[in-house]
């Protein structure tokens, strides 16, 4: 029993050197952006989905494949259009004539991890052919369900500031993801060591796998036994009580943000190789798992920014 428990001592602690290192992979790939790099990892580990608004040019294909290949995880990359069909992401159903019968041939969806880039570029009915597969990790096609490969992760991109011909993603679309981000622009000594250097792609090319899919999973399962205290539970819960009753939102946050917000916190403590977690974990995280999901009044402003003053309204007992 005891050779037994150290045993899994020993994979844990591997599995967490692991972990640093391919942070430190991808760090070294997408340079200056350690935080946002932090949030990628705590929004997989999480189980939950990233959006990534800003400018093109500022790394965020970089940062997916790089991912994608430090974690061992099969990568697709669908360019979302204007002319996109739900059938053009999830598959079809087609009649095989050799075998008398209709037969399901998948879509990129079909993959670990999917780069849906400008997916605002999208018509609505396209966007919400995603629903389904990020909540519930599944699609369903003429009445039959198809599991998708785990771990699953969406990366989705949109620009913020390009509004012709885009659509706006709906709340219950943007409620699917776990973080809101902006990579922004390098600092000076990363951009000029991005000038001096090789090009990232072939960076990436030449990178190998410091973690595989079911170590993925593994830790994913260790972000559930993270502990988070009563008094912890509560902070949480009068941030969303808060968010409901401020004078600057129309629609505060459901419960199911607040799920949102304690199981990215887990993960964040998990990546600081913490058993519990600790309200610093929630205030380091807030903006960006309730800003996106907030529905501000006409004159309150910035999302972030109310976020940010309803994190200060609330008290940490």
């Amino acid at each position: 029993m005891e050779a037994t428990l150290r045993s899994r001592t020993d994979d844990s602690e591997a599995t967490q050197r692991r972990l640093r290192a391919a942070m430190g992979q991808v760090n070294a790939m997408v340079l200056g952006k350690p935080r946002e790099i932090e949030l990628a990892f705590a929004c997989l580990l999480a189980g939950g989905h990233l959006l990534i608004e800003d400018l093109p040019g500022l790394g965020k294909t970089t940062l997916a494949r790089a991912l994608s290949v430090t974690l061992g995880l099969e990568f697709q990359r669908m360019q979302f259009t204007s002319d996109l069909l739900p059938s053009d992401i999830i598959g079809v159903s087609v009649f095989e004539q050799a075998h008398g019968e209709f037969r399901f041939h998948p879509g990129p969806l079909f993959t670990q991890m999917l780069l849906a880039d400008e997916i605002n570029r999208a018509p609505p009915r396209t966007q919400s052919a995603l629903l389904e597969a990020m909540a519930e990790h599944q699609v369903s096609v003429d009445g039959v369900t198809h599991a998708l490969p785990q771990p699953f992760f969406v990366i989705a991109t949109q620009n913020p500031v390009d509004l012709t011909g885009t659509y706006p993603l709906p709340d219950s679309q943007l409620d699917r993801f776990l973080f809101r981000v902006r990579l922004g622009y390098p600092d000076a000594d990363a951009e000029r060591e991005m000038l001096a250097g090789e090009d990232r792609r072939h960076l990436i090319a030449d990178l190998m796998p410091v973690l595989s899919s079911e170590d993925v999973l593994a830790l994913r399962r260790a972000v559930e036994q993270v502990r988070a205290s009563d008094a912890l539970v509560s902070y949480i819960q009068r941030l969303l009580a808060e968010s409901r009753k401020h004078p600057g939102v129309q629609v505060g946050l459901s419960p199911r943000a607040g799920l949102a917000l304690l199981r990215a916190s887990k993960a964040r403590a998990m990546l600081l190789e913490r058993e519990h977690v600790v309200p610093e974990d929630v205030q380091a995280l807030f903006a960006e798992v309730a800003a996106h999901r907030l529905v501000p009044e006409a004159e309150a402003g910035d999302r972030v920014e109310l976020a940010g003053t309803i994190l200060k309204a609330v008290a940490v007992h």
